[in-house]
């Protein structure tokens, strides 16, 4: 990739996206960083040899690619102060900021073409999941330019319309706190049957990483999968009919239904 990539934002998705390019073999002459932190610009600088700086506009001046990875309710100041700049050089900006439309970033950079992208956590490790939205601007070029820059931190997929992005919010960059959650439930079930902390965690720990590579490798569906480990009149029935008979399914829908809600209230709260 020959694009030169500014980033506005060096904190944890910006580093762990600088990282995952450089691995896979972006020059570090090609991307500058800009952050308000000190500290942060010097350990980025001295880690991966990019350029830094402490000022947004000069970061952007010269870049075909911007990258806002600042918090959401920083993301309309930081925008609308580059936007003289940004409709004269019109790069491809992709935002990483939760639960703001493209739309309306459109709008405060004066019409510069917009990706969208929801990543999750994981991505911190290299394995996370991206989905990424285009506004109309968007060329076919531009598309695969975002498509590899989040694909340095895992895998990407597109979605045809910005409102599925609420449902993407709710499922995968939410998602990872409802599995640290089970984990969380497993561990203290285990040492309220007698487990010690270090037993129960290491078990819940490493069921659940097996489980998801599993499921991730697998041509067979997670409910194909789940009927396997369950044999009749087993342990593991016994745990999944306790389960439904407390509307698990039910419960689960309704909280990820709550999350999704919660994104496009935040759209409206942030856009303005």
């Amino acid at each position: 990739m020959k694009q030169r990539i500014a980033f506005i934002g060096g904190g944890n998705m910006g580093r762990s996206l600088i990282g995952g390019l450089i691995a896979k073999g972006m020059e570090p002459g090609q991307i500058v960083v800009a952050d308000p932190y000190g500290p942060t610009l010097e350990s980025l600088q001295a880690q991966y040899q990019v350029h830094t700086s402490s000022d947004n506009a000069d970061a952007v001046r010269d870049a075909d690619v911007v990258l806002l990875a600042v918090k959401p309710q920083e993301l309309r100041n930081v925008v609308s102060s580059l936007q003289e700049q940004l409709v004269r050089s019109r790069p491809l900006l992709i935002s990483v900021a939760a639960g703001i439309l493209a739309t309306d970033i459109q709008r405060w950079s004066g019409g510069v073409p917009v990706v969208r992208c929801m990543p999750n956590r994981p991505a911190l490790q290299g394995c996370g999941v991206t989905a990424l939205y285009a506004n109309d601007q968007v060329t076919e070029a531009s598309r695969t330019v975002a498509e590899q820059i989040l694909g340095a931190v895992g895998t990407t997929l597109w979605v045809a319309r910005e409102s599925d992005m609420d449902t993407v919010t709710a499922i995968s960059g939410s998602g990872p706190a409802y599995f640290f959650l089970l984990i969380e439930m497993l561990e203290a079930a285990g040492q309220s049957l007698g487990l010690s902390a270090e037993v129960a965690r290491k078990l819940a720990v490493e069921t659940a990483y097996g489980s998801g590579l599993m499921a991730r490798e697998s041509k067979d569906s997670p409910a194909t999968l789940r009927e396997q480990v369950t044999s009749k009149g087993g342990t593991t029935e016994a745990a999944l009919k306790h389960l439904e008979a407390n509307n698990v399914r039910a419960i689960f829908s309704q909280a990820v239904a709550a999350a999704a809600q919660r994104s496009a209230q935040l759209a409206k709260e942030l856009g303005g």
